[in-house]
């Protein structure tokens, strides 16, 4: 059940306590996205919760997972084909990122992105190394506060956009990843198998699960 703010139905991450609008609308599309779950971070070397995390679609993306409909929610988090899937549809899907305690730049990139190396086969590709650096460039070089927001979004499967906003929804994105390497390694880090979140994947999972039924 969510909490309306005003005209805005927020739903709580439950472990951080995180509110996350139920419909997120980027400025660079005429719609809003759907909250299909939402999960957090924790950084067991370190011992704390690092931020907390929610996944938004498009909801056309809902209307062609038929092949998924009345299957159980554990069912679907061990389903790759489904997070495939829902990759590989031309349709926006976005990742809403909100820190928990005040970060460097610097350690929110070897925390967000660090994980992107270890699943690269071969970046060998000047097209991927530019990604990369582009993506490092703005993480290390700036400083996330408590509460700010990191937006990952996927408008198609070769291209990522990204946003951060101190407060609020964003103007516009500071950076589009021509990658589709890292596009889908950023995927994958959080839907694949072994996700840095497991949370926000069983999350999302229940919620497709629970629209599916």
């Amino acid at each position: 059940m969510g909490v309306i703010v005003g005209n805005t139905v927020y739903v709580d991450e439950p472990a951080t306590n995180v509110k996350f609008q139920k419909l997120l609308r980027l400025s660079e599309f005429p719609y809003s996205l759907l909250l299909i779950g939402t999960g957090f971070r924790e950084v067991f070397s370190l011992n704390y919760k690092f931020y907390a995390a929610a996944f938004y679609m498009n909801p056309l993306i809902l209307d062609n997972l038929e092949p998924w409909k009345g299957r159980s929610a554990a069912e679907i988090q061990r389903d790759s084909s489904l997070f495939g899937f829902i990759y590989q549809a031309p349709l926006e899907k976005s990742l809403k990122i909100v820190p928990v305690l005040d970060i460097s730049g610097e350690m929110c990139w070897d925390v967000l992105v660090g994980a992107v190396f270890r699943r690269f086969k071969s970046p060998t590709s000047s097209v991927d190394f530019i990604a990369l650096s582009t993506f490092h460039d703005i993480l290390t070089n700036c400083s996330l506060k408590k509460g700010c927001s990191i937006f990952l979004t996927w408008p198609q499967p070769s291209k990522l956009l990204l946003h951060l906003s101190a407060e609020g929804i964003p103007s516009a994105a500071v950076a589009t990843i021509q990658s589709e390497s890292v596009a889908h390694c950023l995927f994958d880090v959080f839907f694949g198998r072994g996700p840095v979140s497991p949370s926000l994947k069983a999350s999302v999972s229940k919620g497709i699960a629970s629209i599916l039924k």
